[in-house]
């Protein structure tokens, strides 16, 4: 790894290296973070369909808690993470000092405030995100224990995305994928050879998670990363609009794909247990083939971050077209072979279910025909959220999983059954597809007008 950084060489490195190369370096340690972790959220998924499709549907109907408990996380990470690398690029580390404290101890208070109000309605909860009554013991006993590891799991989001906003993706995959590799070693450990059933699935989760949050923390006092310090919390309104300024986006999507989840479970649910569960497999199953692309855009957006805030345009225009072709082509490759093996991938985690085979074997191979068009739409917000542009990015985050999935979804399903729980997902991709077009051409216009006024200046003062 190297000596690290101190904030003045990192102010360097981000605004002087070639672009490509440089995102590339980021991007690297982000992947095997993101792959790491979907590969984690799919473990449970894995080793609990051993015991059986009900609680294999348990685990995809809890899943919306954890997108609500990402959310918040997303939120305070994101809404945080943009400022800090803007004010770096513009070497106002006092300020991006106090965001970091400020942001990771909201993250804190947000997430045992979800843990108390989730553990006082336990049962309704289970309702409202889809469970039935076959379904319902084991989401109960699951979530029960997911809850207690909330106020540190949205804690960890937070550190892992300052550290990532900071150029310190290293440590920031050191933090997650280490607590991903204990969780899909404690699962069979815990569901099998202690006999824990779904609890033990959940009970690896929170501690994996926790080793993590310990990990990430300690990575913020190494090198010149922002130190997290209590007496640096500034309770400003000035903070705080900037946090939702930068957050809303991340809040928008991962709150939105919660309800769109919880849709879809219901949606799902007339089709039985078997429905549930496929189109739970199917969603891990796609977040992992996301995670690389995402991965990628968030190894663009500290380099995006510093170079729009020291006035760099073309810097962060050639990043933003180097990812788009990038992310195209991975998501082309990964379509195309998710398309050919679709029932091998979803046997992988339901054998003894033909009807999972079957629905999630239609489902995966519609939305690989769309998923490249995700490039696009990931990298445009990304980039969007980044500069702060909050209305824009906001507006792309709640297309894919809000405007567009929630209606198909609730609609379809009454028209064409089965099928439109299938097909929702591809048809919201490309509405989300069309709608990036004109709100990213827009942002990427006024960045050359500013170049091109930035290049008249010293003529018109000479003049």
């Amino acid at each position: 790894m190297g000596k690290p950084e101190t904030k003045e060489e990192k102010y360097k490195t981000m605004t002087e290296k070639p672009v490509s190369s440089l995102i590339c370096r980021l991007a690297v340690p982000t992947i095997i973070s993101m792959l790491v972790t979907s590969f984690y959220n799919m473990a449970d998924t894995f080793f609990v369909a051993r015991i059986g499709t009900s609680a294999t549907a348990a685990v995809g109907v809890s899943f919306a808690l954890m997108a609500i408990i990402q959310a918040f996380g997303f939120f305070c990470g994101h809404g945080s993470g943009n400022y800090i690398s803007r004010k770096m690029g513009q070497h106002r580390f006092d300020e991006a000092q106090q965001m970091a404290a400020t942001g990771f101890f909201t993250a804190l208070a947000l997430g045992t405030v979800i843990f108390l109000l989730g553990e006082i309605l336990i049962d309704p909860l289970c309702r409202i995100l889809g469970a039935t009554e076959t379904i319902l013991p084991y989401a109960r006993q699951y979530l029960r224990l997911i809850l207690i590891g909330a106020p540190y799991m949205t804690a960890s989001l937070v550190l892992n995305n300052q550290l990532r906003f900071q150029g310190s993706a290293f440590y920031a995959m050191i933090g997650i994928a280490s607590g991903a590799v204990l969780n899909i070693a404690l699962d069979p450990l815990f569901i099998f050879v202690f006999d824990m059933g779904v609890s033990g699935a959940a009970l690896a989760t929170i501690i994996s998670q926790f080793v993590g949050f310990v990990l990430l923390l300690k990575g913020t006092t190494q090198g010149g990363n922002l130190r997290i310090r209590l007496r640096n919390v500034t309770f400003s309104k000035y903070y705080y609009s900037q946090i939702i300024n930068g957050g809303m986006p991340s809040l928008c999507r991962q709150g939105l794909g919660s309800v769109a989840t919880i849709c879809l479970n219901l949606m799902a649910g007339p089709y039985g247990d078997a429905a549930i569960a496929a189109m739970s497999v199917v969603g891990r199953v796609m977040n992992l083939a996301a995670s690389v692309v995402t991965g990628f855009g968030q190894g663009f957006q500290p380099v995006c971050g510093f170079n729009y805030g020291a006035f760099l345009y073309d810097r962060v225009k050639e990043g933003f077209w180097f990812c788009v072709k990038v992310a195209t082509v991975i998501l082309i490759v990964l379509s195309a072979a998710g398309y050919l093996l679709a029932p091998q991938v979803i046997q992988l985690f339901s054998k003894n279910d033909p009807q999972v085979i079957a629905i999630g074997t239609q489902a995966l191979r519609w939305q690989c025909l769309t998923f490249p068009l995700c490039g696009w739409i990931t990298i445009c917000n990304m980039m969007l959220q980044t500069i702060g542009k909050s209305f824009r990015a906001s507006l792309l985050a709640m297309s894919r999983q809000g405007l567009f999935f929630i209606p198909a979804v609730l609609l379809l399903p009454a028209l064409i059954g089965i099928q439109g729980v299938e097909i929702a997902q591809p048809i919201a991709d490309v509405c989300s597809f069309v709608l990036a077009i004109p709100l990213q051409l827009s942002v990427l216009h006024e960045m050359t007008v500013k170049q091109r006024e930035a290049a008249c200046a010293p003529q018109t003062l000479e003049g």
